[in-house]
Order: structure tokens, then sequence, then C-alpha cells
């Protein structure tokens, strides 16, 4: 149960990441370093999203 909140968890936070790097292009046109350091984020994200579904079917804890 842990393991599927903490899924949960970090795939709203990479959607809050994208809203933000959204937000940053249009406000910065793209030319500020907060549209990269919102990149790098969401790409550690997805990163940490891969390897918690990798465990959890590894581990069984999402299987079936």
């Amino acid at each position: 149960m842990l393991l599927k909140v903490l899924i949960a968890l970090v795939f709203l936070s990479m959607l809050v990441s994208l809203a933000a790097g959204a937000g940053f292009l249009l406000r910065d046109g793209g030319t500020s370093r907060r549209l990269l350091v919102s990149l790098k984020v969401r790409v550690a994200l997805a990163a940490a999203l891969l390897g918690l579904l990798f465990f959890g079917f590894y581990a069984g804890g999402l299987a079936g």
C-alpha cells in the first residue's frame, strides 16, 4: 500500500513540475534557468518513478 502511495506522489510531483515548466516557458520565453531546473527535476522524478515501478513488480507489490 505504501508503495502505491509513493508512486502516486511521484507521479503527481511530475505533473506539478510539468505545469511549472510550462509556466516558466510562457513567462520567460524559454531563456531562463528555471526551465532547465524544472526539466532536471522532472527527469529525476521520472527515473524515481521507473525505479519504484520496477521494484514494485519485482517484489510482487504491484502484481495483480
